[in-house]
């Protein structure tokens, strides 16, 4: 059983960085795409020995990042991961992003070519609660996930986990893990969906490799 309910002595990680944590192995290199303020980072340097590195576009962000001692580029993913040689990385991480990604057909083949595995997490369009907003209000769903209005959001798509499935058939890598998990937009709480995810789940959780 997953167990993603405290993994150091300080207040815990966002519950879906607690689960990603828990798919790498110690000592491995890992590259985070749109790494934020470094949460994760931090936490797999110190508690798992990884040589991690990140590509974030917010400057105060990275700013936060260096003063934790990470190693943090500032830059937009698409253009940053063309830069990497081929299995440069174990895992490379793209959480709450894919989203906002103009081209993810592309990011997603860089992102396995540079590393042996990737790790994909993005809110779950078809949850209930989004479908309800739509059916019954007839306005473009908020929700806590995506809390925004359809004016100024920076989401530009939107993904349910049913899609992301399709889209490893029709891109042709593989789903070697598949988490789908009940959390608010950056919360430290959570549960596991077992049933009905496409459904009942909040967010969708992959990691992928190549065939």
């Amino acid at each position: 059983m997953l167990n993603v309910s405290r993994q150091h002595d300080q207040a815990p990680m966002r519950f879906d960085l607690r689960i990603i944590s828990s798919w790498i192995q110690p000592e491995s290199k890992v590259l985070d795409l749109g790494c934020g303020e470094g949460e994760l980072l931090y936490y797999l340097k110190h508690q798992k020995q990884v040589k991690g590195t990140g590509i974030e576009k917010s400057e105060a962000r990275v700013a936060r990042c260096i003063e934790k001692g990470l190693s943090v580029l500032q830059g937009d993913i698409n253009a940053e991961i063309e830069d990497y040689p081929d299995n440069a990385f174990d895992y490379v991480i793209l959480s709450q992003t894919l989203q906002q990604v103009f081209t993810p057909d592309k990011l997603i083949r860089a992102l396995l070519r540079i590393g042996k595995y990737g790790i994909v997490s993005f809110p779950n369009f078809s949850h209930y609660g989004i479908r309800l907003q739509l059916l019954l209000k007839g306005y473009a769903p908020i929700s806590r996930q995506l809390p925004y209005e359809w004016y100024d959001t920076p989401n530009i798509r939107v993904i349910t986990i049913k899609d992301f499935r399709k889209f490893s058939r029709e891109m042709g890598f593989r789903i070697l893990k598949e988490v789908a998990i009940n959390t608010d937009h950056h919360d430290r709480h959570g549960h596991v969906v077992g049933i009905c995810s496409n459904w009942r789940a909040t967010y969708g959780m992959f990691l992928i490799g190549n065939p």
